[in-house]
């Protein structure tokens, strides 16, 4: 799946990043602006790993940082324009990576993979 999420990148001209940073923007999508530690959790790493994986794409002009006037130990992370236009790509890659994912599995295959997974899920 890393090599198919990388190809597609690349053919989309998205270059530079890894897959990490792609769970970094894919968060953001969906929470415009999010802490370093709400970033971490999401994306189930390390505070410090989180850290050197938004300074890259920050140097890349994708996310901007700032920090919290009443913390300053509280830093935020949003979208650039730059790092908006890629979701268009991130949602059509994701489609494709559920496409070969899902490749001969019926709906209801499906459906009862996600109820068994979720009562998985809420045993942990």
């Amino acid at each position: 799946m890393n090599k198919l999420i990388i190809n597609e990148m690349v053919q989309n001209g998205v270059e530079g990043i890894v897959t990490s940073h792609g769970d970094i923007l894919y968060a953001l999508y969906s929470k415009k602006k999010m802490t370093m530690a709400e970033i971490a959790e999401k994306i189930g790493k390390d505070k410090s790993t989180v850290t050197a994986l938004i300074d890259k794409l920050v140097k890349l002009e994708y996310v901007t940082k700032e920090r919290n006037e009443q913390d300053s130990r509280v830093i935020y992370v949003t979208l650039t324009a730059k790092g908006k236009e890629l979701e268009p790509v991130f949602e059509a890659i994701s489609a494709k990576i559920l496409d070969v994912f899902y490749q001969g599995i019926s709906e209801k295959e499906k459906e009862d993979l996600t109820i068994i997974l979720n009562r998985i899920y809420s045993n942990l």
